[in-house]
């Protein structure tokens, strides 16, 4: 689904930014991987996260 597609379940809007954070996600086991960047789709009404993805979920294997 387009980010142009999407509806907020909150609020019913559909105006979304996508954004990421500082930190990565790494496996528990592997506390010294580079791990893989999480990109967070945000309601810009309400602020409700409609969805997180993993960017190049194969970096945790690594």
């Amino acid at each position: 689904m387009n980010i142009a597609d999407k509806k907020c379940t909150n609020c019913g809007e559909n105006s979304f930014v996508q954004a990421t954070d500082y930190i990565n996600l790494r496996p528990l086991d592997k506390k010294m991987s580079i791990g893989a960047e999480r990109v967070y789709t945000v309601c810009l009404n309400c602020g409700e996260v409609v969805s997180i993805q993993v960017k190049d979920p194969e970096k945790l294997l690594k």
